[in-house]
């Protein structure tokens, strides 16, 4: 494989990704799945779970970037804190392995899988299966939202307008100088 992309769809219940080779410009499906993390009933445990998972397929796969959706603004501010956290472990074992992270909204992946920002998951599912001649579509869509952001930037070229990049920790500290305490 010239290129392989690591996509997350973070989260505390369960956590989506995905994983697409390049070769000569086309996209093949290396993985699809999700982890399941409702089992555990502390949050701390469940950013370990996510942080060695990630770690995991990173020394599995050996991808070259990882691409991940950001959180979207909701009303409930610990749900949003919670699901930032789940972000951040993710980021932090792609930037221990100096895998460089590129974040991408909600919409934008929508918009590359669809062309269209309001999507439902079952039409991103759908233009996945699609894409990359999935047999059968696994029982959630956080797997397919993972799975959605990798192709969504592979399609950008690697690069998110608007978005954050990061190419390791001193990357991530010089251009986020407002969130040190």
């Amino acid at each position: 494989m010239e290129r392989i992309i690591l996509g997350v769809d973070p989260g505390t219940t369960i956590m989506g990704f995905g994983l697409i080779g390049i070769e000569k410009d086309q996209m093949k499906l290396l993985q699809l799945n999700e982890l399941q993390l409702s089992k555990y009933s502390n949050h701390y445990l469940k950013l370990g779970v996510i942080f060695n998972r990630t770690i995991e397929l990173i020394e599995t796969y050996k991808p070259d970037e990882l691409a991940i959706e950001a959180p979207f603004f909701g009303k409930n501010v610990q749900s949003m804190l919670k699901l930032g956290r789940a972000q951040g472990v993710a980021m932090a074992a792609a930037l221990s392995r100096e895998i460089p992270i590129t974040e991408y909204e909600p919409k934008k992946v929508k918009m590359a899988i669809t062309g269209n920002g309001s999507a439902s998951k079952e039409q991103v599912a759908k233009m996945l299966q699609q894409l990359l001649d999935i047999k059968e579509l696994p029982k959630h869509f956080d797997a397919t939202d993972g799975l959605a952001v990798a192709v969504c930037h592979y399609f950008n070229g690697g690069r998110a307008q608007k978005q954050q990049h990061y190419s390791g920790w001193e990357a991530f500290i010089t251009q986020n100088q407002e969130r040190l305490a």
